[in-house]
């Protein structure tokens, strides 16, 4: 097999995955480059949101408690 070369390390590896999003292919060399090039980002603190998340209108947070601080106070974190 061909090695490519990750979009965000560079690093030419013969294992890397490609990731199709709204038709434009990505090319990595490990999930943790997959993760910092396309997992958004909590609108308030800034971490990567590796799951579900929160939305509102085009804005993503981490937790019902950085939309509370964003002013969005109707969303509730599960208890």
């Amino acid at each position: 097999m061909q090695a490519q070369k990750c979009e965000v390390c560079r690093n030419d590896y013969d294992k890397a995955f490609q990731v199709v999003i709204d038709g434009k292919t990505h090319t990595f060399d490990s999930f943790e480059c997959a993760i910092e090039a396309l997992a958004p980002r909590c609108a308030h603190c800034h971490v990567r949101i590796l799951g579900h998340g929160m939305e509102k209108g085009t804005q993503m947070f981490c937790s019902a408690h950085c939309a509370s601080a964003e002013g969005i106070r109707e969303m509730r974190d599960r208890v």
